[in-house]
């Protein structure tokens, strides 16, 4: 039988055709890179402008793109890192070379670690210096991919004019496949500027596989899941990123599975439900429990360290282990290992499961989280667990949070109600300082009708000082919470525990208020009394502002040492 697919194929119209052959002057193989994001379905790009790069950039103003430029490229990744995670459309970083590019790994680290779809493209030396010879052209590297190779899903590198929209197409498939993640596209600075006559491009289509579960590992996992005796589920980011929440509350109440989420995690189950064992995994009384489950479903996570209790983890029960990233399957304990999608498996699940009912999961469910509140309260932590609430009664519902790697953040990742999926976000997969307020940035871009928040210690606010001049420019509607205990507070309790006394953790800083004031950010000081009104103050008023929290926060004791 034969397949004739030329029929599926866009014809064009005879004005279409007459348009192809008579292209418009004036265009460049930047046009071509901006022409080609268009007619993929980009609305909004990120970057910073270097001189390889400026062929794309001059491209920018003869098209309908959105540019938010931020002040150095790394945090032009976090941005759009953000603006993926947010939107789970693919977000496009544009760089020059060398020092440019290598700026922006970090950025793309997370971007990885988290599955962001990022599609970083930057410029390269002039095509007669590609190969690894040493010219001496500026920014010259022997072979810039090479630094990105470790880091990012795929790498392109173009050569001509006529390559540049089938390398686009390819890394933006590249990013949008299962599991999403950030992908690397590098043009000459020659072949970015030199002419073309190449026809305008249109509407192009680069739409991944769905990755399915094969069939017979789904009815294993279901016939294991219905004959269970204490079932238990771990949802991880795969579960928010594809958008399968509402699958996985349907399928813990069929099986009335207690369900806890990861950090990555955060709002893919409601905090309050009767079976939410909430975000308590850095808790031995979470991990206790989920290792009593007979039969674990974990689901779009890797169960790496944070997610294990620091690997301290050891389930007794069968596992059964779906995600979207072939090489994290069984890559910490051996499981039913199923290559898929979460949302597409959570749907073949909830077909082939018989329903199954324990009176009893609820009530173990509240055993353990009294457990955890009770060791909490044991340790004299009243302050943190104010400032959390406070930030919660603040922060509207479906506002977006992005939290940077600093005390509260730590807290925010267990105690934290994420009250809907994809709201709240922060750099604990590649853990970088620097996150939070470039991030906040990235996806107020994606949805201005909300406010976003950003929360930062000093020490990591340092690194973004310069991205308040962004948030005023674009009049962003995010609000930067700082956290100012004088130094880098994790590693001074760190190193005090570890050495009986810290180094290099002091910091010398600048008045945060007067900062922000001078970039014509409305800024306060507040206190852990007044932070719930003075942020949601804050957080009501249009355009960017600056909440400055004064406070020595403490972590809550481990449990895996």
């Amino acid at each position: 039988m034969s397949h004739d697919h030329h029929d599926e194929r866009p014809q064009l119209t005879l004005e279409q055709i007459a348009a192809a052959l008579t292209p418009p002057g004036g265009r460049n193989g930047g046009d071509l890179v901006v022409e080609t994001l268009q007619g993929l379905g980009a609305t909004t790009v990120f970057g910073l402008p270097g001189q390889h790069a400026l062929g794309m950039f001059d491209a920018l103003r003869r098209s309908a793109l959105t540019y938010i430029g931020l002040r150095v490229e790394n945090n032009a990744g976090f941005a759009a890192d953000a603006y993926g995670r947010i939107t789970g459309e693919v977000a496009p970083l544009l760089l020059s070379t060398g020092p440019g590019a290598l700026t922006s790994l970090a950025a793309l680290q997370e971007a990885a670690t988290a599955s962001a779809p990022v599609l970083a493209i930057s410029s390269q030396i002039p095509t007669a210096g590609l190969g690894g010879g040493r010219h001496g052209y500026l920014h010259e590297l022997r072979d810039q991919k090479a630094s990105f190779r470790d880091i990012v899903k795929s790498v392109h590198t173009v050569r001509t004019a006529s390559q540049i929209p089938s390398a686009i197409a390819a890394a933006w498939e590249s990013a949008l496949s299962a599991p999403h993640g950030p992908v690397w596209i590098e043009i000459p600075q020659d072949v970015l500027l030199a002419e073309t006559t190449l026809p305008v491009v249109t509407a192009m289509d680069a739409a991944p596989p769905v990755l399915h579960p094969r069939p017979e590992l789904a009815a294993v996992a279901a016939h294991l899941l219905s004959n269970a005796e204490r079932p238990a589920i771990i949802a991880g980011g795969g579960v928010v990123r594809s958008d399968a929440s509402g699958k996985l509350l349907a399928l813990a109440e069929k099986l009335d599975a207690p369900v806890v989420t990861t950090f990555g995690g955060k709002g893919a189950f409601p905090w309050e439900h009767p079976l939410s064992l909430q975000s308590w995994l850095e808790d031995r009384h979470t991990t206790d429990f989920l290792e009593s489950a007979d039969v674990l479903l974990v689901i779009g996570s890797g169960l790496g360290e944070l997610s294990s209790n620091y690997h301290t983890f050891a389930p007794r029960g069968r596992v059964i282990q779906i995600e979207a990233d072939a090489g994290k399957l069984e890559s910490n304990h051996p499981a039913l290992g199923i290559h898929a999608d979460a949302r597409e498996a959570l749907a073949d699940l909830l077909d082939a499961v018989d329903r199954r009912e324990d009176p009893s999961a609820s009530h173990r469910v509240r055993t353990v989280l009294e457990a955890v509140r009770d060791r909490i309260a044991g340790q004299e932590l009243t302050l943190e667990q104010r400032l959390i609430a406070s930030v919660r009664r603040a922060l509207p519902d479906t506002s977006p949070s992005f939290w940077d790697m600093t005390i509260l953040a730590y807290w925010a990742w267990s105690a934290f109600d994420a009250r809907h999926p994809n709201t709240m976000h922060s750099a604990q997969g590649a853990g970088g300082l620097g996150y939070g307020f470039p991030a906040a940035l990235g996806a107020a871009a994606a949805d201005r009708t909300k406010p976003v928040l950003a929360v930062s210690g000093d020490g990591g606010a340092m690194y973004s000082i310069a991205e308040l001049a962004t948030a005023r420019q674009y009049d962003l509607p995010v609000t930067w919470l700082i956290v100012d205990d004088g130094g880098y507070g994790i590693l001074r309790e760190y190193m005090t525990g570890a050495f009986g006394e810290a180094t290099a953790t002091e910091l010398s800083r600048p008045d945060f208020v007067a900062l922000a004031e001078s970039f014509g950010v409305p800024a306060v000081r507040t206190t852990p009394e007044t932070l719930a009104d003075d942020l949601a103050k804050s957080l009501a008023e249009p355009g960017p502002s600056v909440v400055v929290l004064p406070a020595l926060l403490r972590m809550f004791e481990p449990t895996h040492l």
